[in-house]
Formats: structure tokens, sequence, C-alpha cells
């Protein structure tokens, strides 16, 4: 399956970030909330790849090592307590982000994004339980500092653990949604991942969307 990284990012990133900052929503911290049962889920690996990810406009430039440190920290964070009897690995590849700018006109006030790639290994099969990795796309959390973009409010650093948090709850919410990997009950599972806010987009709808547009013009 050929990726649409490039295509969005190369000729669309910018207005699929806009857009998908229109339907985002402020999202509450889940700190005090119960772990999901994740069935028979215990972290093994943690892999965060970080190899020339594509950098959006109006983004700050962010260098590779600290997207693998607070990337893989937050997924150690959300997955590291869970004690089940069977070990998953996860690998994670940053893809490409934008770490909003300031001083950028309010009238564009792009938000942060982070786009990255998933997979999910049984370490006791021995195998890859998606056989293409999982495309995710999440915007920053919506509140009074980021309403207007966080690059007037955060620092770079800010903006990247912003992310990685809604990144990792991403993450947690797509393997919920397959039950069948980890012996989970569906219908708790659904109930789960349905709990779980992470500014997730459908990157790939998103652009369906603007080309649907542009060909009726």
């Amino acid at each position: 399956m050929v990726s649409v990284f490039p295509r969005v990012l190369r000729r669309a990133f910018l207005p699929i970030v806009l857009l998908a900052a229109l339907g985002a929503c402020s999202l509450p911290e889940d700190k005090d909330q119960p772990p999901a049962n994740m069935g028979n889920f215990r972290l093994g690996h943690n892999i965060v790849v970080v190899k020339d990810p594509i950098q959006g406009p109006l983004s700050r430039k962010a260098d590779e090592g600290s997207w693998k440190v607070v990337l893989k920290d937050e997924i150690g964070k959300r997955f590291g307590g869970y004690e089940g009897d069977k070990l998953y690995h996860l690998g994670v590849s940053v893809e490409a982000y934008v770490l909003a700018l300031p001083g950028v006109p309010l009238v564009v006030s792009p938000k942060s994004i982070l786009i990255i790639n998933a997979t999910v290994w049984d370490d006791a099969a021995g195998k890859k339980l998606n056989e293409e990795p999982k495309q995710i796309t999440v915007l920053e959390n919506l509140s009074g500092k980021t309403v207007v973009g966080s690059g007037l409010t955060q620092n770079k650093k800010q903006q990247q653990r912003n992310l990685s948090v809604n990144a990792a709850r991403a993450i947690q919410k797509w393997l919920l949604e397959n039950p069948q990997w980890f012996d989970i009950n569906a219908e708790e599972a659904a109930a789960a991942a349905a709990a779980i806010q992470d500014g997730s987009v459908d990157t790939k709808a998103l652009l369906d969307k603007q080309n649907a547009q542009e060909a009726t013009n």
C-alpha cells in the first residue's frame, strides 16, 4: 500500500491541519481515570524510530533525538503498567509534524500536528499483528493556551509532549479496537476505546474531501 504521507504533506499539509483544527476540541486529562483493561497485554520492546520526518509548513524544527525521547517516554507511561501474561512489542515511526510557530497571524493560527506509523508484534507468535503500519494523526489539545495556536504560548518541548501524550492515547485506542489480539471482551474494549479522547483525525478522509472539492471547482 502506498503511503499518503508525501501527497498530504507536500501538496496539502497546511490545509489539512487547518481543516482538522476546526473539528478539534478540548481534551480532558485522564490521569485520574482507571486504566483501560488491556487483557493479556504486557509491553515488551518500546521502539521509536525517527528518520528524516517531514517538517510541515509554519513549523518549528525539532531534532530527531528529541522526538524519540519524548514519544518513547509517553508510550512507556501509557503502557508500562500493564502486567498481562503475553509480551507485545510496539514499533512507532515519526513520519511528519508541525510545531506551530510564534508570530503567525491569528487568521492562520495553525495547530501543532504529529503523524506516526504504528505496528504491534506478538512476541510468542513471532509476527506482526497488523500487516500494514497503522497511520495515526493527532492534533494538540485545545485549551485557553492553545486555541489561538500553541506557538504563542508553548515552547517546542511542551508542544512535543502534548502531541506525544495524544499519540500514546491514540495507539491505545487503536489497540482496543482490535480486542481479539489481547483476549479482551469486545464490548468492554469498545467502551474503553470510545472513552479515550486522543485528538486524532482521519488524514485520508480529509485529503479525499479536499480532492473532491478541487474536482468540482
